[in-house]
Parts: structure tokens; sequence; C-alpha cells
């Protein structure tokens, strides 16, 4: 029988085999100021009404504006924002001053160039272990036709050129 430690290390390699998307997730503070971080924990939900899901450890240091919020954005991230994904995934303080972002009408802050961004209304919070799913209803999207970004093996790269290839 494994161990719970044993238990988690395989599971922690499991999911890092499971290829991804990556997002990064965005909104803003008590006082306004732009937050956000990077996320493969992103999902749909339901079409009817417009939903998406993610999570956020309860240790990061974005989670308190996070927990807080009633409104966030998901930027799917486009094959070469690479280093946009490593920057929100670190522990810069001021993320959003080495990319280009914009306000959007909704007063959410949004990553330029991203090949898709859902603006959503808070929906829903789940407490889950040691995370907090957020579920949005979509209010606003923009999206374009370009590769995304993945996420495999604790590794990022581009979209395989092969994979739609009859």
């Amino acid at each position: 029988m494994n161990t719970s430690k044993d238990r988690m290390t395989i599971f922690k390699n499991a999911m890092a085999n499971y290829p991804t998307g990556v997002s990064i997730v965005t909104t803003v503070d008590e006082d306004q100021a732009p937050v956000g971080l990077t996320v493969n924990s992103f999902a749909s939900v339901s079409i009817d009404p417009l939903l998406v899901l993610w999570s956020i450890d309860r240790n990061v240091s974005t989670y308190e504006p996070f927990s807080k919020t009633d409104k966030f954005a998901v930027n799917i991230l486009r094959e070469d924002q690479d280093e946009i994904a490593y920057l929100f995934a670190s522990k810069e303080d001021d993320r959003f001053a080495h990319c280009k972002w914009y306000e959007s009408k909704n007063g959410l802050p949004i990553i330029q160039n991203a090949i898709a961004t859902l603006q959503c209304k808070l929906y829903k919070q789940v407490q889950a272990g040691d995370h907090l799913t957020l579920i949005g209803e979509v209010t606003d999207i923009s999206a374009n036709d370009q590769p995304p970004l993945l996420y495999h093996g604790r590794k990022l790269g581009p979209f395989p050129s092969t994979f739609h290839q009859d």
C-alpha cells in the first residue's frame, strides 16, 4: 500500500503528464490595482449559462484578492507567450509592469495578444482541500484562431504542428 507521501508524488507526476493549456487569470484588488497569476487548472463547466472554473492554492500571494473578487478574466495564452506565463508564475511583485495589458470596459486587466479572453462575474466559490475553486459566468468573450501555449511534464511549449495533420 502506498503511503500518503507516495500517493501525493504519484498524483503530482500523473497531473504533470496531463497536457493542458495555459492561462493567466486577472482581477483587481480592493485598491483597483491589477492582480494576476498563471494557471493550468482552467476548464469549461456549462454552455447554458456560460460557466468556466479555475482553482487557486490558498498559500499563494494572490489568494486574498481572488478570494474577495466578484469578477475576473481568464486570458488563454498564445504559443509564444511562455515568458508572460513564467512572469505571472513568479514571485515578481509588479507583474503588470513587465507585460503589455490594458483595462477592459469591465474594469479588468486584460493580457494583450492572448488567443482568448473570457471576462467573468463570480458565479460561485467552492473550498476544495488546499485550493479555492472559482466558477465564473462569462459576460464578455474575445477570441482568435491562433495556436495555444501548452503545459506538459512541468514544461511550457507550443502546440505541435503535426497534431491536426491527416
